[in-house]
């Protein structure tokens, strides 16, 4: 009797009576159907992404073309040091020399005296100490391209993370835009229905149907970003482009509690790219000394035995042989200085890597910090506050109390909020990754993932 008064009363009006019901069904699907969305939003899942993320990532670094490049160029570089310090190879001379000019061959004739056939070998020794600075350098050389593919692969592998947490997003946005159009069709279901009845305006349903077909629109655009973002994990990964790509399961938050100074210094005594510069920096100071060495001369010992006809006595000799740098002002100084300005060079490179490790740390650490900040923002804040004003609009709406355009303003700021909160969520993971790649500093998550394979 007093749910009967209630529809009797002025307050609804007799004309809402028999559509009392129907709404009251759609307030309380739309509810349910709006905390299932926001009991996903925060829900975690299993394990399955990191193993799966962990899988591309071991593709990657075996198949990437190039790493491929850089462990070829590393491995040829190794072949140059014994190269470096080896010997030159030895000459060998054989020859005849006639006695005159009236018989073509005058060996063996007892009046021949100088006829006779030639042999010689020749070897060139570096002055002592040119050989070690030469395999040395090689040895820099070969160490700096190993930090390098090092760089590399941790390069490489935040790629295949990033594009990976993008991926995942692009599907977690077509789910929640899912989620939603459902919700819109049922606000148009109930627009339909107080529009037949007179009791709201066409203009209602035409928002409402709308607001629907431009979540359709964003669906088919993320759709092709799913399509143009595999194509390019497929390239990080070293496969066919269209090679299929299972979809991202759901994300995990991962633990990065580190301090920037920390991260900086680990950065520096640890990145690569650091470590290639100071092998460059050695292999420079290596090359002055090897530089300074060229104002001394190098030998070469010659051999030769003169072997002549029965009427007279063979021959042999021994000689030394030296170049005299005598042009060093043009020649071995300007290759000391040559050398020095390399070594500067190179010194300068390392400063301006510090400097941009130094920054990129700062740049992703506060990108983590401001994603965390945001993310509470969101989880704790503005979602739950925007969740129950979308509440409060739906039951106005359906109480003839609200506008249609309300109850969409409110569901849409739903939808953004929950689309910022992912968003925030994979741009912390992909600057996590970043800061991994800079500073060799794993996260807590990869770390597991990472002592479970070995």
């Amino acid at each position: 009797m007093h749910s009967r008064k209630l529809v009797d009363s002025k307050q609804y009006g007799g004309s809402r009576k028999k559509h009392l019901p129907t709404a009251y069904c759609l307030l309380l699907t739309v509810c349910c159907l709006l905390s299932t969305v926001y009991f996903l939003l925060f829900s975690a899942s299993s394990f399955a992404e990191n193993l799966k993320l962990q899988e591309l990532i071991n593709e990657a670094l075996k198949n990437n073309h190039e790493i491929l490049m850089l462990e070829a160029k590393t491995t040829a570089s190794r072949f140059r040091i014994p190269q470096a310090e080896s010997l030159s190879d030895p000459m060998v001379m054989f020859g005849y020399l006639n006695e005159g000019t009236r018989d073509i061959y005058s060996f063996g004739n007892e009046m021949a005296a100088d006829s006779q056939w030639m042999f010689s070998a020749s070897q060139m020794f570096p002055y002592p100490g040119k050989l070690p600075l030469k395999s040395l350098m090689a040895s820099r050389d070969a160490e700096s391209l190993k930090a390098m593919t090092d760089a590399t692969r941790l390069r490489v592998t935040a790629r295949v993370k990033e594009l990976y947490y993008e991926l995942f997003l692009a599907y977690k946005n077509i789910d929640l835009i899912k989620d939603m159009s459902l919700l819109f069709s049922r606000i148009e279901d109930a627009a339909l229905a107080r529009y037949s009845t007179g009791m709201a305006p066409q203009q209602e349903v035409l928002m409402a149907q709308t607001e629907k077909y431009m979540l359709l629109e964003r669906e088919e655009m993320l759709k092709q970003k799913i399509q143009s973002l595999e194509a390019m994990l497929n390239s990080a990964i070293g496969r066919d482009v269209n090679s299929p790509i299972e979809r991202p399961g759901e994300m995990l938050r991962s633990e990065y509690n580190y301090i920037v100074e920390d991260l900086i210094q680990a950065a520096y005594e640890n990145s690569p790219e650091i470590i290639a510069k100071e092998q460059m920096i050695t292999g420079a100071e290596i090359k002055i000394e090897m530089a300074k060495k060229e104002y001394y001369p190098d030998f070469t010992v010659n051999a030769s035995y003169f072997a002549k006809s029965k009427y007279f006595d063979d021959m042999w000799s021994l000689t030394t042989s030296i170049n005299i740098p005598i042009f060093y002002k043009t020649k071995q100084r300007q290759a000391v200085l040559e050398a020095k300005a390399s070594m500067e060079e190179t010194k300068h490179a390392l400063a301006d890597i510090q400097i941009m490790l130094s920054s990129g740390i700062k740049d992703n650490y506060s990108m983590l910090k401001s994603s965390e900040k945001l993310m509470a923002l969101y989880k704790n804040g503005l979602i739950p506050k925007t969740y129950q004003d979308f509440e409060s609009a739906i039951a106005g709406y359906t109480a003839g109390k609200v506008e249609a355009l309300t109850v969409i303003t409110r569901l849409k700021s739903v939808i953004d909020y929950e689309i910022l909160y992912w968003k925030q969520l994979v741009e912390r993971e992909k600057a996590i990754a970043r800061l991994e790649a800079i500073t060799t500093v794993i996260s807590y998550q990869s770390s597991v993932v990472n002592q479970g394979e070995n």
